[in-house]
């Protein structure tokens, strides 16, 4: 079996083919860091418009490097949501359209499924059960995973994500798009200490998450300063600091209370070096073992969502011949592997 994987969720353009046997084969990816740069952030239509432009030559070029046809398919995979509306459509326009063309089912994949599932393409893959910490741009989560769609969410961020804090920090302090790489290239001039920020709903049992009132502690402290080069290093430090330790903080406290000895880590954050660093330590003092995607594969790219794609299809799960696009989608709502019913 040969999966097409398409992911067209926000401001990547990721393309990949997943064989059955032969693993990963190709990859393709294009950023639109730099369309958006200028205005601080991603705008929405901007987004929709480059997918178009850039997703059926991406297409091309990633069958290309993986020496099959488009008659080779088998199936085709699609980020169905969460993301951005428009972005989505794309995407999910021209999976169905070729799936049609070519009589081979198309399926819709929740993005944050495809994310947690990444490390499974490393050459030492976690085993189920396991604990997921999600990281990306809009979601932060904790969250026991069986198995496949057997997913029962322990924790969530109850305001901004830690992504999004990262990046609202980033603008706080003037610096670049996107905001998380930025935060933490700063962050490296900094003098840890010198400012002590809170790690915020650490001190209250519990799994969930609040980055919001760190957000505006770093504002007023912000305020407060001279505002020179120093300062701001400073602070993107003690901020880094706090969204670490707290994610470690409940990440420790998650396996304590499953039992687990396995975290699994994904989506863009978990590309921070800080966090990576931190999370081997405490798993190398406690007894449990981290798994973490490859840096290419940490933010949205094609090849999480032709595997994704490809455990589903394989299992014989299928959709409805219909466009599915969900801006909003609980990862709750996903069938269980287990309970796919074969065929349509």
């Amino acid at each position: 079996m040969h999966v097409l994987g398409i992911e067209t969720s926000c401001d990547e353009t990721g393309v990949a083919v997943y064989h059955a046997s032969r693993g990963l084969l190709a990859h393709l990816l294009h950023s639109q860091v730099q369309l958006h740069a200028e205005y601080g952030g991603v705008v929405p239509e901007l987004a929709s418009r480059d997918h178009v432009r850039r997703l059926i030559p991406l297409i091309s070029n990633v069958l290309e490097q993986a020496g099959i046809q488009r008659r080779d398919l088998q199936g085709i995979a699609y980020t169905a949501g969460p993301g951005l509306m428009g972005a989505l459509l794309v995407g999910a326009s021209v999976a169905r359209s070729m799936a049609y063309t070519l009589g081979i089912p198309a399926l819709g994949v929740h993005h944050m499924e495809g994310h947690l599932l990444a490390p499974l393409l490393e050459p030492e893959p976690p085993e189920f059960p396991f604990v997921a910490l999600l990281v990306s741009g809009g979601h932060t989560q904790l969250v026991r995973v069986g198995n496949i769609g057997d997913y029962h969410l322990l924790g969530e961020s109850l305001d901004d994500a830690a992504g999004e804090a990262f990046d609202k920090t980033a603008k706080l302090l003037g610096l670049g798009y996107p905001g998380g790489p930025e935060v933490a290239r700063m962050a490296e001039e900094g003098q840890p200490g010198r400012y002590d920020f809170p790690r915020p709903m650490t001190d209250r049992p519990g799994l969930d998450f609040s980055f919001s009132g760190l957000k505006t502690h770093t504002l007023q402290v912000y305020q407060a300063s001279t505002k020179t080069r120093q300062d701001r290093a400073d602070m993107a430090c003690a901020f880094q600091a706090a969204v670490v330790e707290t994610l470690v903080i409940k990440s420790r406290r998650a396996l304590e209370q499953t039992g687990l000895k396995r975290l699994v880590v994904a989506g863009g954050v978990s590309a921070n070096h800080l966090m990576r660093q931190r999370l081997a330590q405490m798993a190398e003092a406690t007894g449990y073992r981290v798994y973490f995607p490859r840096l290419a594969f940490c933010g949205d790219n094609g090849a999480m969502i032709a595997y994704a794609g490809y455990r589903r299809l394989a299992a014989g799960q299928c959709d409805p011949m219909e466009i599915k696009a969900r801006p909003r989608w609980p990862l709750t709502e996903l069938p269980a592997l287990a309970a796919v019913q074969a065929g349509c």
